[in-house]
């Protein structure tokens, strides 16, 4: 079992920045694959910034303003958000795969966090 718990969400106004945690425990391995997706009201949770081995992948949209990062030595993955927007509001979810592959779609994901909510306000 791995147990994921996210912190750092919280209301910010446009072109502000926000860093998201993800804590991990338990049966935890730096050969995991981990992920970040997010559900805005009435949308379907889609796939934000993941990460494998040392390669990175991100949604289009978050590109350039999202960076995923991973610190092996606290079992903890990072999500820095600059440059907001509202429509960057929803709740962030910390997901973690027992493979080395990342993937952009939620259904391969083992474990999830909890989640966090990021309200941007314009």
């Amino acid at each position: 079992q791995v147990q994921l718990v996210e912190s750092g969400g919280g209301l910010v106004q446009a072109g502000g920045s926000l860093r998201l945690s993800c804590a991990a425990s338990g049966r935890t391995s730096s050969s995991y694959a981990m992920g970040w997706f997010r559900q805005g009201p009435g949308n379907e949770r889609e796939f934000v910034a993941g990460m494998s081995d040392l390669n990175t992948y991100y949604l289009d949209s978050v590109k350039g303003r999202f960076t995923i990062s991973r610190d092996i030595a606290k079992n903890t993955v990072y999500l820095q958000m600059n440059s907001l927007k509202p429509e960057d509001t929803a709740v962030y979810y910390c997901a973690a795969r027992l493979r080395a592959q990342s993937s952009a779609v939620a259904g391969p994901y083992d474990y999830w966090g909890q989640g966090a909510q990021v309200s941007v306000s314009s």
